[in-house]
């Protein structure tokens, strides 16, 4: 099948090589500019622990003059691969959530009574989820540290136009709900609807799903669990049918 890959350029590599070794054919079209943005180092004075919720936070920490006062405090990642990503950074004491903000909730309520708090939020300027505010209304309180900034392409790539404008994308991968929905206006403001609803969306949750409503794809195949294993999966099963 040929893919295309809309992930940012930071995380785009990985998946190709995983897809190419599956025997697919691959374009990539990053969807979102990711642009890391200053941490001082300071800025995890008093805080007890950390939450992070994208691995472009944990880049941009690495970065930062804040790093080795973040090393030493305990940290929650929203799923595997953000865990291990931590672990490369060079964190020792990790909890993992299931891949979503959501599952991570009861976590982040834990680390607030063990280590009394106040605790630290990673994150970029724009998220999925408000984790803050639903701490709040649980008495817990988040503070954030805004890391970078995600932008959203202005356009297809000429590439990408003639490919979905052709038929010749069978599949799209799209890992959030920004990138959906970035995906579902860029096809229709390129002139490629048509093309880009007859390829198969595959999703990593069903908040992205939902964001692709504009674009009315013929055919969403979402991942049972929000993680490139299972998107692989999806992949696997269309390629079958």
């Amino acid at each position: 099948m040929h893919i295309l890959v809309t992930r940012p350029k930071t995380d785009a590599a990985a998946l190709t090589a995983q897809l190419e070794a599956l025997g697919h054919r691959v374009s990539a079209d990053p969807l979102l500019q990711i642009t890391p943005l200053p941490i001082a180092a300071d800025a995890l004075d008093g805080a007890k622990g950390l939450v992070v919720t994208s691995r472009n936070g944990l880049r941009a920490l690495a970065q930062s003059p804040a790093l080795p006062a973040a090393l030493a405090l305990p940290l929650i990642a929203v799923g595997p691969a953000t865990a291990r990503h931590a672990e490369e950074i060079g964190f020792k004491y990790i909890t993992v959530g299931e891949g979503t903000a959501l599952s991570i909730l009861p976590l982040i309520e834990q680390m607030a009574r063990t280590t009394g708090g106040p605790l630290t939020h990673v994150r970029g300027e724009v998220v999925a989820f408000d984790l803050a505010g639903a701490l709040a209304a649980r008495g817990v309180e988040l503070s954030p540290i805004i890391a970078y900034r995600s932008d959203p392409a202005k356009e297809l790539l000429p590439t990408t136009r003639d490919l979905l404008s052709a038929g010749a994308i069978d599949a799209v991968i799209l890992m959030s709900p920004r990138t959906g929905a970035t995906f579902a206006r860029l096809a229709k403001d390129g002139g490629v609807e048509e093309g880009a609803r007859r390829a198969v969306m595959a999703c990593i949750s069903s908040a992205v799903a939902a964001a692709l409503e504009p674009l009315a794809p013929l055919r969403v195949e979402v991942a049972q669990t929000p993680d490139v294993p299972a998107l692989l999966t999806v992949i696997s099963r269309v390629e079958t049918l």
